[in-house]
């Protein structure tokens, strides 16, 4: 229940192992590669040996996980995984490397293979409860504070938002959830894609009075504005909730991850965004475990490699966004 109580139980490899096994298989072991359910245990080892002769007959838990390949102990995995979903501003590689006597360099990678983890992709539209608010927002630096050098380099002035990386954020007002991606752009043509592919038609939108969401109605949108010169709420019409998720991003990137760059930012995102979605609430009484144990969920299926996060995977060019 608390962390803890999860590092003393932690420390034992067995437990690890166990907790990871009824989480990832709890209908029984499966063989990752050939899908056969009568593998045996090697205690010795903590790996399983599947009867079929084929590569890779032998594998651990961590096999097509986000820890596939890792030197590093279950222990200190799932001490990092339990701090990130339930810090409330996040946890940064210096103290997860202070904490767990592993290099800043690894506890940076174990941290960004954590995050997708924990990005989540649902398959339903927003809006079939109640309103949805929609709005953007400008994450980096302030040109002011750059060195003349770097601020040149970015092609912005002293006050300038050339520098700084949009996002694009939509909250389901009933549901209390949150979506939220780095956009290229906050053009007409760019958020109006992302609205339409994640909230369904006819449904009600509330957004300042940026001319980017102007046409919506004509998409079928019920479409209502506030004006933030004049006016922050006008009765149900506001935006403030997805504010809200606003203050509490900038809050963990600029206190605690102190500087992003805009080719990690989305996983940055993913990271707030599932706490958010996963906090505590009078419907949804969840708790540090809780949380816990829904991240390792997510661990399976997913891969990020050192080559890819930093841009020397030929076959995996970064993006920008």
């Amino acid at each position: 229940m608390t962390l803890q109580e999860a590092i003393v139980y932690f420390s034992n490899p067995d437990n690890c192992v166990a907790y990871l096994v009824e989480r990832r298989w709890p209908n029984g072991v499966v063989c990752p590669t050939c899908g056969r359910t009568d593998v045996s245990y090697v205690a010795a080892r903590r790996v399983w040996q599947c009867k079929t002769r084929h590569p890779k007959c032998q594998f651990s838990v961590k096999v097509g996980t986000i820890m596939e390949d890792s030197p590093i102990g279950l222990d200190k995995w799932l001490m990092a995984m339990w701090m990130l979903a339930n810090c409330k501003n996040g946890v940064s590689s210096w103290e997860i490397h202070r904490a767990t006597r592993i290099t800043q360099k690894t506890a940076w990678f174990m941290l960004h293979r954590i995050r997708l983890a924990l990005a989540e992709k649902p398959d339903t539209k927003m809006g079939s409860t109640g309103p949805v608010e929609v709005d953007e927002c400008f994450v980096g630096g302030t040109p002011k504070f750059m060195h003349a050098k770097r601020r040149m380099s970015l092609g912005t002035g002293i006050g300038g938002r050339t520098a700084k990386v949009p996002v694009m954020g939509m909250l389901d007002r009933d549901a209390r959830q949150v979506r939220a991606q780095v956009v290229p752009n906050v053009k007409r043509e760019t958020l109006q894609n992302a609205i339409l592919k994640e909230i369904e038609r006819g449904s009600t939108i509330y957004t300042d009075n940026a001319s980017t969401f102007d046409t919506l109605a004509a998409k079928e949108y019920i479409h209502d504005t506030v004006n933030h010169v004049e006016e922050y709420v006008r009765g149900k019409v506001h935006t403030q909730g997805i504010e809200n998720f606003w203050s509490l991003l900038k809050r963990g990137l600029k206190g605690t991850y102190i500087a992003v760059e805009p080719f990690h930012l989305d996983r940055y995102v993913g990271e707030q965004v599932f706490r958010f979605n996963n906090r505590a609430t009078r419907e949804n009484p969840l708790n540090d475990a809780d949380r816990f144990a829904l991240a390792v969920s997510q661990i399976v299926g997913k891969r990020l490699t050192y080559a890819e996060l930093t841009g020397k995977d030929p076959d995996q060019a970064r993006q920008p966004f």
